[in-house]
C-alpha cells in the first residue's frame, strides 16, 4: 500500500487531544463524525438479506420443534398419553412433564419458582409438551396426536375484580402479587389549599407483543457444550437462564445473536422454548429449531399490562400544582411479572408538586404474564397525569403549556430531592410548541370547529421523563489497532435494530481518527465477545458508548508509548492526531500510525475499556414533549392523525438518522397504544384469547400514521452524565404519543377519552352519549 494512502482516515478531521495516562478524557465539545447522519454500517447486510438472524440458521441434519400449549386460561392436566406422537413418521424427540429430561427442572417468574411442566396451567398457552421432527409439519401434527384430558377450573381474565371475595383464585395464597405505596407532603392538606380540584378513572387495555421477527432459537449440543442462537436483546442473559436451569457451567453454554428482528423488551429474557429446543436436542442428537407462530406470540411471550388509575388533582389559580393522588391496578398475568411497575413514577416526578400520594395493587389473572414493553409502566401512567393536567388548565382557562411551564421540577423529587445532570423538560415544552406553532395551531383548530361541518380538528401536547436512559455499570469493550490502521471493536451488547453498532463505530471513529467503515464490528457472542447487560430501558448508548471510548483512548495511550521511542520524545509530549503523531513541543517531530515501528513489529494493539461509575449523588434522565394535530369524522367516528412533533432531550444526538428513526419510530408504537392496540378476553365465557393475529389486532399502519412527523433534538451539554453525554431515546418517545392524541381529541369533540385505545366505535358511541346529554 502507498504511503500517503489516507483510505483508513479521514482528512481533515479534529481529533480530542489524548489525556495523560489514567485520566478521564475531556468532554467532546466539538465533533467530526458524532451526531452526523451516518448510515448504518450493516445497511447493506440488513437491506440485502444476507444479515442472518436466528430464523434463517439452518444446521446439517436440522430438525425442528413444536410445543403442545394448554387451550384454557385455566385448568389441570389429569393424563397425558404421547404414545401416537413417537411413532410418527419423522418425529425424532418427545418430552414431556414425566421425561427424565424435564421432570426435575424448574422455571422462574421473578422469584416464584414453578415445575418446567407445570400440570397446573394458570395460562391459555402455558407448556404442556414438546416435540422435534424432521419438518415443521410432521412437528405438528405429532403435537396433534398428544392425547391430554384437562380438568377446566373457572378463570379470572378481569384485573378490576382479581380482589373481589367471590373471584376465582388463580394462586392458592389468592389474586394479590403485591401492593406499592408512596407519599411525600400531606395531601390532603395540599387539596385543602386548591382552588380546583379534578378527579378521574382512566383505563388502558393490555398492548400485546408482536414485533417483527418470531421468539425463538436453534440450539445445537457438541458433546457437552450448548450452543443456542436466539432472537434476542441480551445474550449473557440467556446464558445465565439456560445454565441455571440446565445446571450447566456457563462456559458450556454458548448464546449468538449477531441478529435480531425487533423486541421492545419481550426479548429481555428467554422463553421456555429456548430450554425446550435445547432438552430436545439433546434426545434427538440433532440441533433443533424452535420458532414459535405468530398466534404462539400472542399468548406467551408477554404484554404491557392493562391499568384502571385513579387520578386526583388539586392546582391554585395561578396553576401551580398542590396535590396528586394515584391510585391504580393492574395484572402481572398468571405470574409476577410486574403488573404496575413503574406506572406512578410520572405522578411522584415529572411536575413540581409537593403532596404526592400513590398506591398500586399488582394483581394475578389468568393470562399469559406481562414482560418489559418500551418504556414499562410509563405510557398508561402519562394517559392518566397528561390528561388531567390538560383538564387542569381547561378549568382555570390556562393555556396547556403554560401551566406545564408553571411546575417544571429542577431535581428528581421521587428520589430525595437528588439533582439532575441536565433537565431539558422545559425546553421540550417551550421549543417543542415554538416548532409545532401551538398557539396558532389551537386557534385554527377552534375556529374551524365552529363550522357546521361534521369533520373537527383537534391540537393537543404531552410531556414526558423516563426513569431510567442513564445506562451504567458493568460493561467492558475491547479495540484492536491493527498495523494498517483499520479497527476491530468487541462488545457484547445486541444491537436490537436501533443503529448500535453504527453508534459504537461512530464513537471510536470520533476517538481514533479512523473512517468508519474501516471498523470491523464484533457483537452478542457470548463465546467471542465481552461481557454486556441486555439491550433495553434505553442504556445501550449511554452505557456502551462511554465504554468504547475509554478502550479507544487505552488504545492511544498505548500507540503514543510506542511512538515515543520512535521520535525520542516522553508519550506525555505526543498528541495522537488521527493518520499522525505529532510532538506537542516540536511539530517537525511526527510520525504515522501505520509507522509505528513497535506496532509493526508486533501487528495489533489492544485496549480495553471499562464503564465507570454514574455521578454520585445525580440522577441522568431523558425529557420530552410531544405536540398533535388530528381530525375527527363526527359520523364515522374514524381518526386521522396530521401531524406530529417530537422535542426530547437526550443528551447528544450521537447519529442523526438512528435518532430520527427512533423518534419516529416511538410515535408509532405510541399511535397503537392510544388508537388501535387491545388484547381481547373472553372474559365472561371461555377466557381465550380471541385476537392472536395481525388481522384482529390492529397494529397500526401507515394509513394509520401522520406523513408529517418532525424529529427536534434538544442538546443540551451533559458532562456529568458520561464521557459522551449521550442519554436514552426509545422509550421517551413513546411515552406521551397517546396522551397528545387524547387531549388533541379533547379539544375537537369535546369529550374526555379516558379509556384507551380510541377507536371509532368508542368515538361513535361517546358521540351518541354526548347528543343524549
Amino acid at each position: 500500500m502507498a504511503q500517503d494512502d489516507n483510505i483508513y482516515y479521514t482528512r481533515g478531521m479534529e481529533v480530542p487531544e489524548t489525556p495523560e495516562p489514567g485520566a478521564t478524557p475531556e468532554f467532546w465539545e466539538k465533533t467530526a463524525v458524532v451526531g452526523k447522519p451516518s448510515p448504518r454500517v450493516d445497511g447493506y447486510e440488513r437491506l440485502s438479506g444476507t444479515a442472518v438472524y436466528p430464523s434463517d440458521i439452518k444446521l446439517p441434519n436440522m430438525i425442528y420443534g413444536a410445543i403442545l400449549r394448554c387451550p384454557h386460561p385455566n385448568a389441570r392436566v389429569k393424563k397425558l398419553d404421547a404414545g401416537r406422537a413417537r411413532k410418527m413418521p419423522g418425529v425424532r424427540a418427545v418430552i414431556t412433564g414425566d421425561s427424565d429430561a424435564a421432570k426435575n427442572l424448574k422455571w422462574r417468574y421473578d422469584d416464584f419458582t414453578t415445575p418446567l411442566f407445570d400440570p397446573h396451567c394458570r395460562f391459555e398457552g402455558e407448556a404442556v409438551a414438546a416435540v422435534a421432527a424432521d419438518t415443521p409439519y410432521q412437528a405438528r401434527d405429532a403435537l396433534a396426536a398428544i392425547h391430554v384430558e384437562y380438568e377446566v377450573l373457572p378463570h379470572l381474565a378481569d384485573h378490576d375484580r382479581a380482589l373481589d371475595e367471590n373471584a376465582p383464585k388463580v394462586h392458592e395464597t389468592g389474586n394479590l402479587v403485591g401492593k406499592d405505596e408512596y407519599s411525600r407532603g400531606d395531601v390532603q392538606k395540599g387539596f385543602a389549599r386548591a382552588d380546583t380540584v379534578v378527579e378521574r378513572t382512566y383505563n388502558t387495555q393490555c398492548e400485546l407483543h408482536t414485533p417483527m421477527e418470531l421468539h425463538g432459537c436453534v440450539a445445537n449440543w457438541d458433546g457437552d457444550r450448548l450452543t443456542i442462537w436466539e432472537s434476542s436483546q441480551g445474550v449473557y442473559a440467556v446464558q445465565s437462564t439456560i445454565s441455571e436451569v440446565l445446571d450447566l457451567p456457563f462456559s458450556r453454554v454458548r448464546v449468538i445473536g449477531h441478529y435480531m428482528g425487533g423486541g421492545f423488551g419481550s426479548k429481555l429474557q428467554p422463553g421456555k422454548y429456548t430450554v425446550l429446543a435445547a432438552l430436545l436436542a439433546r434426545q434427538a442428537a440433532r440441533p433443533v429449531k424452535m420458532i414459535l407462530t405468530r398466534e404462539e406470540t400472542y399468548l406467551s411471550v408477554g404484554n404491557r399490562p392493562a391499568s384502571t388509575m385513579h387520578v386526583k388533582a388539586g392546582m391554585r389559580s395561578d396553576g401551580t400544582l398542590t396535590a396528586l393522588d394515584f391510585r391504580c391496578t393492574g395484572p402481572s398475568g398468571a405470574y409476577p411479572a410486574g403488573g404496575t411497575s413503574l406506572m406512578d413514577w410520572l405522578v411522584r416526578d415529572l411536575y413540581q408538586c409537593d403532596n404526592v400520594s400513590c398506591r398500586s395493587n399488582d394483581v394475578y389473572i389468568n393470562a399469559g404474564p406481562a414482560r418489559p414493553f418500551r418504556a414499562p409502566g410509563h405510557p398508561q401512567g402519562s394517559w392518566a397525569l397528561e390528561q388531567m393536567i390538560d383538564e387542569l388548565a381547561g378549568k382555570t382557562g390556562m393555556d396547556p403549556v403554560d401551566l406545564r411551564l408553571k411546575n417544571i421540577p429542577e431535581i428528581s423529587q421521587a428520589r430525595g430531592r437528588m439533582p439532575y445532570t441536565t433537565t431539558g423538560l422545559a425546553r421540550c415544552i417551550r421549543e417543542g410548541a415554538e416548532k409545532f406553532g401551538w398557539k396558532d395551531a389551537v386557534k385554527k383548530a377552534r375556529q374551524h370547529n365552529q363550522s357546521n361541518g361534521h369533520v373537527k380538528h383537534g391540537a393537543g401536547m404531552a410531556a414526558c421523563l423516563w426513569i431510567a436512559g442513564g445506562g451504567g455499570q458493568p460493561s467492558t469493550v475491547v479495540i484492536r489497532l491493527f498495523r494498517d490502521g483499520s479497527v476491530n471493536l468487541n462488545m457484547g451488547a445486541s444491537d436490537i435494530g436501533t443503529g448500535t453498532k453504527t453508534i459504537m463505530a461512530l464513537v471510536a471513529a470520533e476517538e481514533l481518527g479512523v473512517r468508519p467503515e474501516m471498523i470491523q464490528i464484533e457483537h452478542a457472542d457470548t463465546g467471542t465477545t465481552q461481557y454486556a447487560t441486555p439491550s433495553g430501558g434505553s442504556k445501550t448508548v449511554p452505557t456502551e458508548a462511554p465504554t468504547v471510548r475509554n478502550a479507544a483512548v487505552e488504545v492511544k495511550r498505548r500507540v503514543l508509548e510506542m511512538a515515543s521511542g520512535d521520535l525520542g520524545v516522553p508519550a506525555e509530549d505526543l498528541d495522537y492526531k488521527g493518520a499522525e503523531i505529532v510532538s506537542r513541543s516540536d511539530k517537525d517531530k511526527r510520525i504515522r500510525v501505520t509507522e509505528v515501528s513497535r506496532l509493526k513489529k508486533r501487528g495489533v494493539v489492544v485496549g480495553v475499556g471499562y464503564r465507570g461509575p454514574n455521578p454520585a449523588g445525580k440522577t441522568v434522565n431523558p425529557f420530552g414533549a410531544q405536540f398533535c394535530e388530528l381530525e375527527v369524522n363526527q359520523k364515522t367516528g374514524e381518526i386521522r392523525i396530521l401531524r406530529f412533533v417530537a422535542a426530547h432531550d437526550s443528551g447528544r444526538v450521537m447519529n442523526r438518522l438512528t435518532y430520527d428513526n427512533q423518534v419516529f419510530g416511538g410515535i408509532v408504537m405510541g399511535i397503537g397504544f392510544g388508537l388501535t392496540e387491545f388484547r381481547q378476553l373472553d372474559a365472561r365465557q371461555t377466557g381465550k384469547l380471541c385476537n392472536r393475529n395481525w388481522h384482529d389486532y390492529k397494529l397500526p399502519t401507515a394509513l394509520d400514521v401522520p406523513a408529517d412527523m418532525e424529529s427536534l433534538p434538544i442538546e443540551i451539554d451533559d458532562p456529568e452524565a458520561n464521557n459522551t453525554g449521550a442519554k436514552g431515546l426509545g422509550e421517551p418517545v413513546t411515552i406521551p404519543t397517546a396522551p397528545a392524541i387524547a387531549n388533541a381529541l379533547y379539544m375537537a369533540t369535546g369529550i374526555r377519552f379516558t379509556r384507551a385505545p380510541v377507536t371509532p366505535l368508542e368515538v361513535r358511541r361517546h358521540l351518541d352519549l354526548q347528543k343524549e346529554g
